[in-house]
């Protein structure tokens, strides 16, 4: 039996589907008494250092878990699980850790986008059957802002670089903790906590040779579900946002099938649009959290959805915080959510006040799941103009002439499904959603959609120089040749792409095949 620390925050339903799949029983903790009489104790932290701490000092879990530290039985941590067994950290000063290693958590401050999302190496430092089964150059997921600094480097585990060396994962006798998420990690992290959860007390030497880890770029498989005129939910894609093919929405497949698909041909990581208005069902019949539970039972990379994700009120008259339909989606799966429209409106106020609130939904999804938590979803189009003077927007230079033989242009921001353009531009929106606590820019592009003729880099550079979070390309990639052409003409970390995945005109593998040994990538059985 395993005992999962369950805190209230955050996706650990896929820490229990990870475990569950090799075979283990897991119990989720309750009450005190469930710490103290575990046999092995898995702490998947989640979101913001403070409210975790908050949230546990409230449950009285601090000093059990201390207890439990010291008795020698199995512990493993992963991300804020790591983070708090030191002292404290720069996230939340003013609150302090389990303290059970010297040293603190500090936030990367490095010349490279923050936070740290996705996949990368790790450097072995000593011996240790955790790793034991595996190559050595597997990479692992990382999402987050922060790491830790041990004062005692006999701790450490492994390492890994991003702008700087930074701790990755520590052990000492029968405690372990990483940085990266095991969970979320494919084969290489299931393999990892089989390792733990079947440890024995002697540890494996491993002959791994030092060497700089890099992060891979990903490629994300993105799935639009709606409902179909028959009630079915069904994937879709649009040719520039229009869905419908001789007047029925394309049926492009079953969502669960093709993110398992997508999974065992080696996307790094899923992304769930839900384009389906949902007002009418309550929060817990929303269809999108059933497709989230049964996708991760099975699905061991990221997984991202939006859709919906803001203050509603169903038909009986219940309100909906986007706080809570957040943390609706998190519990059934979701690592990430991606805010759309209502992100366009938030950044209109923000715009005219020059004031935070602390009450925006990205506001407040970050405060409690962190930063690296919160996607904001852009859904621009270009407005042409032959001239870049008094506009009142960030205007660049096109090499793309407008119909009229037009030089220059902006990006004008949309709502609802592209329907409804707003006086807002798309570099502003990055920026003001950057500031307001979100992770990742999710960049589409409404000219490009449904094209194949390549990703707008005009636009990628414009957003990507604006902010310093990470930015994923969308829209318009028709072969692989248009993936590495994001990837060296841009400094964008992610593309994605849909229609050409559904239909299987461009495999993830066969994009994977054409980056290797051009682009660092995430290698897998299939490249």
């Amino acid at each position: 039996m395993i005992t999962l620390l369950d805190y209230g925050a955050g996706n650990v339903r896929s820490v229990i589907n990870a475990i569950e799949s090799i075979g283990e029983n897991v119990k989720v903790v309750t009450d005190v008494d469930d710490i103290l009489s575990a046999e092995k104790l898995v702490f998947p932290g989640v979101g913001n250092f403070g409210s975790m701490m908050r949230i546990l000092y409230q449950k009285q879990y601090v000093d059990p878990l201390k207890d439990y530290l010291r008795s020698g039985r199995p512990f493993f941590g992963i991300c804020l699980g790591l983070h708090a067994l030191f002292e404290k950290s720069e996230e939340a000063p003013d609150t302090s850790g389990f303290g059970f290693f010297s040293g603190q958590v500090k936030k990367f401050d490095i010349d490279l986008s923050v936070p740290h999302i996705g996949w990368n190496g790790v450097n072995i430092k000593k011996p240790s059957q955790t790793f034991n089964g595996l190559r050595g150059d597997e990479k692992f997921y990382f999402v987050h802002s922060f790491y830790v600094e041990p004062e005692d480097n006999a701790v450490v585990l492994t390492t890994t670089n991003y702008g700087v060396e930074f701790v990755s994962s520590i052990q000492t006798g029968s405690i372990t903790a990483t940085q990266f998420h095991p969970e979320k990690s494919g084969d290489a992290g299931i393999k990892l906590l089989k390792n733990f959860i079947q440890s024995r007390r002697e540890q494996i030497a491993l002959s791994y040779v030092s060497h700089e880890t890099r992060l891979a770029k990903r490629i994300i498989a993105c799935l639009d579900v709606r409902s179909n005129d028959q009630g079915d939910l069904v994937v879709t894609k649009g040719d520039q946002y229009d869905v419908r093919e001789n007047g029925d929405v394309r049926n492009l497949g079953k969502p669960v099938e093709l993110a398992e698909r997508y999974y065992r041909e080696g996307a790094d990581e899923i992304t769930f649009l839900n384009i389906t208005g949902f007002r009418d069902f309550p929060l817990e019949d929303i269809p999108m959290l059933s497709v989230l539970k049964r996708t991760s039972e099975h699905v061991f990379v990221p997984l991202t959805t939006g859709g919906g994700i803001q203050d509603y009120t169903d038909q009986k008259g219940r309100t909906y915080t986007a706080l809570e339909v957040a943390s609706a989606y998190f519990r059934s799966g979701a690592d990430k959510i991606s805010i759309g429209s209502d992100a366009v409106l938030i950044a209109e106020d923000y715009v005219k006040t020059g004031k935070m609130t602390g009450k925006s939904s990205i506001e407040q999804i970050s405060e409690v799941y962190g930063a690296q938590a919160v996607v904001v979803s852009i859904d621009p189009r270009r407005v042409y103009l032959s001239s870049p003077d008094n506009v009142g927007h960030h205007v660049i230079k096109t090499d793309i002439k407008g119909p009229n033989g037009e030089g220059y242009c902006w990006y004008q921001c949309t709502i609802k499904g592209g329907r409804e353009g707003r006086n807002l531009d798309a570099v502003t929106l990055a920026q003001v959603c950057e500031k307001l606590g979100a992770g990742e820019i999710l960049l589409n592009c409404i000219d490009k959609d449904g094209t194949n003729s390549g990703y707008d880099i005009e636009l990628v550079n414009a957003v990507k120089n604006a902010v310093t979070i990470p930015v994923i390309a969308s829209s318009g990639a028709g072969c692989v040749e248009h993936f590495y052409d994001v990837f060296t003409k841009t400094k964008a970390e992610s593309a994605l792409a849909a229609g050409i995945f559904h239909r299987k005109e461009v495999p993830i593998a066969a994009v994977k095949n054409y980056l290797k040994d051009k682009v660092e990538i995430r290698l897998t059985n299939n490249n």
